[in-house]
């Protein structure tokens, strides 16, 4: 008999919380049902294994990325656009380090296409360009260079990877203004 309150929505929403806890490399089926208080088999009559599991928070984690960096862009272009999104970059990146980690968890291709949340967040990608009217190859070169960039300063941050005595948020300040510089002079290089 299921244990009531024990569903596969509330064992990836738990397993997501857990990863931002632990790491997403160090969840695992019996830190889990610990958290449950059942037994790790309790836990296959909703998932497949973990591998399912780990598929699940990263299609959790894209859907709620998602929602914040849509959120960010909503009615806003050019620089103003740029730093909503990479605050919404930086603050979930940080703020949800599990989470954040499964973003980059492989999803088999089918579940990935049954989700939005990739989608969703390509979309956000290409609203907040819309203001620097850049147009294919440049605006694909362009997020490359982004998410290059907000990846790098954000687990630098997470990792204690920045030791200078400078703060954090000036020097995430200046990145912004850089990028948003260089996005504006893009078709002139």
């Amino acid at each position: 008999m299921p244990r009531v309150g024990l569903t596969r929505d509330a064992l990836i929403g738990a397993a997501a919380d857990v990863a931002d806890e632990i790491g997403f490399e160090h969840l695992t089926l019996s830190v889990l049902a610990k958290r449950f208080g059942v037994r790790d088999a309790s836990l296959y009559t909703h998932v497949r294994g973990l591998a399912d599991l780990m598929e699940g928070v990263a299609l959790l984690a894209h859907e709620e990325w998602a929602e914040v960096l849509g959120e960010a862009v909503a009615g806003r272009s050019g620089h103003e656009a740029l730093t909503a999104f990479a605050d919404a970059y930086r603050t979930f990146a940080t703020g949800h380090p599990g989470r954040y980690a499964a973003t980059r968890h492989p999803i088999a291709p089918e579940r990935l296409a049954a989700s939005t949340g990739v989608a969703r967040i390509i979309e956000a990608c290409y609203a907040l360009l819309r203001g620097y009217d850049l147009p294919e190859p440049d605006a694909t070169d362009a997020v490359r260079l982004l998410r290059s960039t907000f990846h790098g300063f954000s687990d630098l941050e997470a990792t204690g990877g920045f030791t200078a005595d400078r703060s954090l948020d000036a020097s995430w300040r200046r990145a912004v203004d850089a990028l948003h510089h260089t996005l504006t002079e893009w078709s002139r290089v």
